[in-house]
């Protein structure tokens, strides 16, 4: 078994974080510069920095409180939110990110994500995909959840990874927030084909949600949480602990050193 990821993600939002449930009724967490700076120091293997309302308010990406935010970052860093073109790709790198997401930019124009893994390489280019069940099929949704492409899902990141994506984040919304354990069935649906690293999120209620999560699909790479992370319920040490003693591999948590 591969050694596994443990991500928290900021949701940003005028400057701050903020949490919801399945992506609706968000709510003021904190300020992303702090707990970027907090789980640096924690031992999280990555960060993720969404600005959540970047493609809906039809905007660019915040750079002032990213650039703050990377600068207080020893883990790499991946960022979304309004990233529609290779220009944004260059921004954002320039503010300290080291892999930049996509989501409602490449359902516009899937052409970017072969034009990014072209200039930057594969490894840079992360397909964020948020999925939700309607009628059966897991249906892509765009612009922070809020609109139903009527693309089926799965097929979707086939063609993501068929053009360059050399990541996928699943973002489950039926799960979001709901704190009852990571959607499986989906994830188990995309890592059936998928080859490329698989990011679960949505739905982490509790260290053991992450076991299960990696002992039921030993395919999956990482697990992404926010809200429990950010509001104490599960340390990020005592997670990579529990996860050791299960017999799954995490990383070690890095140290400043000073």
């Amino acid at each position: 078994m591969i050694t596994k990821r443990i991500i928290p993600c900021l949701d940003v939002r005028n400057g701050r974080v903020v949490k919801g449930v399945n992506f609706e009724g968000l709510h003021d967490v904190s300020s992303p510069v702090e707990l970027a700076a907090y789980y640096s120091d924690a031992g999280a293997d990555e960060l993720v920095f969404y600005d959540i309302t970047a493609s809906f308010e039809g905007r660019a990406l915040f750079t002032d409180i990213l650039r703050e935010t990377a600068g207080q970052v020893f883990i790499p860093l991946t960022v979304g939110g309004g990233i529609n073109t290779l220009e944004d790709f260059d921004r954002v790198l320039r503010c300290g990110a080291d892999k930049v997401s996509v989501n409602s930019g490449a359902i516009r124009n899937p052409e970017l994500i072969g034009e990014a893994a072209k200039r930057y390489g594969d490894q840079c280019v992360v397909l964020s995909v948020d999925a939700k069940r309607v009628d059966g099929q897991y249906r892509v949704f765009a612009k922070g959840g809020r609109e139903d492409t009527g693309i089926d899902a799965l097929e979707w990141i086939r063609q993501g990874i068929d053009r360059g994506a050399g990541e996928i984040v699943l973002n489950s919304i039926d799960t979001d927030g709901v704190r009852g354990g990571f959607d499986l069935e989906m994830l188990d649906a995309v890592c059936s084909f998928a080859d490329v690293p698989v990011i679960a999120s949505g739905g982490a209620g509790c260290i053991e949600d992450f076991v299960t999560l990696f002992q039921s699909i030993p395919r999956v790479d990482a697990g992404l949480a926010a809200s429990i992370f950010h509001f104490g319920q599960v340390a990020i040490p005592d997670l990579k602990r529990v996860l050791r003693e299960r017999g799954i591999p995490v990383r070690e948590e890095r140290r400043k050193t000073f």
